[in-house]
């Protein structure tokens, strides 16, 4: 019985800290800020989107639909993220764009739209409320 108990204690513990390659790491997001200030102007209208530094792996892209609800996604490029390249918002701003691979991603849901991308950014939880934007996950 103790062989036992001792295979299974050895299998948690070497089974433990693994990292998923390619995946974007998990951090703390608690981005709150008024739709008043300056660096968000963009989302006054649907389709509008704005690159926020500082929050996430590379950073956020918060971007407002069509339907006048947000979107908020890693900066981070779901192709070889190791490599934490930051996408870029394009002109208009429908997609943005990995400037390392080329792939594209749709913003109004993070999925890739031009490969070699096979994965979505990673999303991130959006709440607005008294004329206050909230991202977190």
């Amino acid at each position: 019985m103790k062989k036992y108990h001792l295979l299974i204690i050895c299998l948690t513990f070497f089974s433990c800290g693994k990292t998923q390659e390619g995946y974007i790491p998990d951090v703390a997001v608690n981005f709150t800020s008024p739709l008043s200030d300056p660096r968000l102007n963009r989302l006054s209208s649907a389709g509008g989107a704005v690159a926020i530094a500082g929050y996430g792996v590379a950073g956020l892209i918060i971007y407002r639909k069509p339907d006048g609800s947000y979107a908020a996604f890693d900066r981070c490029s779901s192709y070889q993220p190791e490599k934490r390249c930051a996408v870029t918002v394009d002109d208009p701003s429908l997609t943005v764009t990995d400037p390392c691979s080329g792939s594209k991603f749709s913003l109004n849901d993070g999925s890739p739209v031009k490969a070699p991308a096979t994965r979505s950014l990673k999303s991130y939880s959006v709440s607005y409320y008294n004329n206050e934007i909230f991202v977190s996950n």
